[in-house]
């Protein structure tokens, strides 16, 4: 396995809510405002700012599919993007619970 996807599994495992980012996505944006609205405790990483942010980008693409921004994981689930987190709205406030991340 790779370091980046080593690198991101680890996130996902060890974290109740991952948010894979990229500081000027505006879509990105969106995703981060709905999940502080909801007072989550997530972990978000901007892999425009760190130096193996596309590898790490590459390996989510062979994690979950999907290799675009932003990517979202809640209790070790793949969510999705911004849209798939924002259809979610009405039970997000359940599932960050269940997931220990409020």
């Amino acid at each position: 396995m790779s370091a980046a996807k080593t690198k991101a599994q680890a996130l996902i495992d060890e974290n109740a809510v991952v948010v894979f980012s990229k500081s000027y996505c505006p879509y990105c944006s969106s995703t981060k405002k709905l999940l502080e609205a909801n007072n989550a405790k997530f972990t978000l990483l901007e892999l425009d700012e760190i130096d193996d942010g596309s590898a790490i980008q590459n390996a989510l693409e062979e994690i979950s599919g999907q290799r675009t921004v932003p990517n979202v994981f809640i209790a070790q689930k793949h969510i999705g993007g911004n849209s798939d987190l924002q259809g979610l709205k009405g039970q997000l406030p359940q599932l960050l619970k269940s997931a220990g991340a409020l």
